[in-house]
């Protein structure tokens, strides 16, 4: 996939796409602005910015994201799954609700060992050679799933997927890097997903969708302006 080529699903993966986008743009989770526009982590500018963390605010939308992640999942994998593995600290709660819905166990995965006790850096019961999916709330280009997918394996488990409520979708690395360590990413919706729902609905004035078709066309090189 390169940057500014549009994905869109298909079928039942295309329907949950459309559906998590719009939750997300009526919760307020998406935010539009081009004139003083976001610097991501990786230190990109953005003129949009996504906060799935508000989801965990909001009952009704969230049950409804999780249901549709749960049914990706299981789509996915059937019951090739034995735990649901937490990211620090915005993957916590939504693997703590997937597994609540899939009647599974549970655990999360801290960014570091703790500096004291156990110096644990995996929290739960896991068992060597268990199947868990990593769950976080978004990925960008795949790096910090990297670290988890790494600190699970060196503990025992077998990881072969992660699932995020939002992919980025415009930079090729975030599933490269990730398919090169043996790691499928599951994602419910991309910023293409945002875009065609946000465009259809009227969402953002003309200035701003256009700033975000720019961006997502060439987020490499999008600044102000462009």
């Amino acid at each position: 996939m390169t940057a500014g080529t549009a994905t869109t699903a298909e079928g039942a993966d295309a329907r949950a796409a459309r559906e998590t986008a719009r939750v997300l743009l009526e919760i307020g989770a998406i935010h539009c602005n081009p004139r003083e526009p976001f610097k991501l982590t990786s230190g990109r500018l953005s003129p949009v910015y996504i906060d799935c963390r508000k989801l965990i605010s909001y009952p009704a939308e969230r049950a409804r994201v999780m249901d549709l992640g749960v049914a990706l999942v299981s789509r996915e994998l059937g019951g090739n799954l034995d735990m649901i593995g937490g990211g620090e600290t915005a993957g916590i709660p939504f693997a703590a609700w997937m597994a609540e819905r899939m009647n599974l166990p549970m655990l999360y995965v801290r960014k570091q060992p703790k500096g004291f006790g156990r110096m644990a850096q995996i929290e739960g019961d896991l068992k060597e050679g268990a199947r868990v999916l990593l769950v976080e709330d978004l990925a960008t280009d795949g790096g910090s799933k990297v670290h988890f997918c790494a600190a699970l394996r060196n503990a025992g488990a077998v990881v072969t997927h992660a699932f995020v409520i939002f992919h980025y979708g415009i930079f090729p690395a975030s599933r490269t890097t990730l398919s090169a360590i043996g790691v499928k990413l599951l994602a419910l919706a991309t910023w293409h997903d945002v875009l065609a729902v946000a465009e259809s609905e009227k969402r953002f004035a003309a200035g701003e969708l256009s700033a975000i078709k720019s961006f997502i066309a060439d987020p490499e090189h999008w600044k102000p302006g462009a």
